[in-house]
């Protein structure tokens, strides 16, 4: 009796030192970042592995999420370098900064590969609310089957145009922005691409879900249905090049179902954070729709959402 009371008292302390040692720059940050004057989206996660280790994640404004195998601490402020991944220079990134007073604030820079340094300011990504049972609005075509009413062509110049009722980017130039933001949603849409062609559809602007020519290839979170670099699908549900495909995406918070082609293969998971090439890092804001046309040709014939009422 005397030893398990000793072990619980030894069990409770161990708690009591946990909560006193919780380290404020744990969680999850979403960052801009600014170079020449540009925002540039970025978000980071940092979590304690063990007992004293911290390690994470980082996204920047293009690529996928990159694993931090350890986060360096020395009071308020934190250390780490990563590879580059698709950044030009042969140097690491290496990352320095510290949470402010406020405590909900990240400030630091980060040293490129090519030897520039960017600064930038992060706020604590938003906890999400999830609602059961929604209630769904009316239907609202996106895509008119005439012309790109109610679309922005951002980035690149626009080789987007109408053909017969169909929607076309011929080959790699501006991204399609539409006008209006949206909270949560439901989307459909039904496209199709050439053989080896990649493109993808931006949730609220910020979240990818990833359109490839990747039948046949086993599921990954870059290639079809996935949420580039989070989420990966349970099963390939891609059909071969030049065949139309459909998406049905339900979009709550930060979770997601996707159905492709007819198969579930996301079910109500949770989008840990943006995926590369966001519009902006504001989480907990509404945001548009937005079909990629930076990287291949991709067709649509069909983009309808049904946003949730409250």
């Amino acid at each position: 009796m005397r030893i398990l009371i000793v072990l619980i008292f030894t069990a409770l302390g161990l708690s009591v030192s946990a909560q006193e040692d919780e380290n404020p720059m744990v969680g999850k940050w979403d960052l801009t970042f600014i170079n020449d004057g540009k925002e540039l989206p970025s978000w980071l996660e940092i979590k304690k592995s063990g007992i004293k280790t911290y390690v994470g994640r980082f996204v920047h404004y293009s690529g996928s999420a990159r694993p931090i195998s350890e986060v360096k601490m020395s009071g308020d402020r934190f250390y780490f370098s990563i590879p580059k991944q698709w950044e030009e220079g042969d140097g690491m990134l290496n990352f320095e900064g510290y949470i402010t007073d406020n405590r909900d604030t990240l400030k630091g820079s980060l040293s490129y590969s090519d030897g520039d340094v960017y600064y930038f300011t992060g706020l604590r990504a938003p906890k999400f609310k999830y609602t059961a049972n929604p209630k769904w609005g009316k239907e609202i075509k996106l895509f008119n089957g005439k012309n790109t009413e109610g679309w922005l062509p951002i980035g690149m110049a626009s080789q987007w145009k109408v053909e017969e009722g169909v929607l076309v980017n011929e080959k790699a130039g501006a991204n399609l922005v539409t006008s209006q933001s949206f909270n949560d949603f439901k989307l459909h849409a039904e496209f199709r691409y050439p053989e080896g062609s990649n493109s993808g559809i931006y949730l609220r602007g910020r979240y990818e879900v990833q359109i490839a020519d990747n039948a046949g290839s086993e599921p990954s979170d870059i290639l079809f249905a996935g949420i580039y670099g989070f989420l990966t699908p349970s099963e390939m549900a891609a059909k071969e090049a030049g065949e139309w495909q459909t998406y049905d995406i339900t979009l709550i918070g930060n979770r997601v179902t996707i159905v492709a082609n007819g198969k579930t293969v996301i079910q109500d998971q949770a989008i840990p954070g943006i995926t590369g090439g966001a519009l902006d890092s504001n989480e907990g804001e509404p945001g548009p729709i937005v079909l990629q046309g930076d990287h291949g040709p991709v067709e649509f014939r069909a983009i309808i959402i049904t946003p949730r009422v409250d």
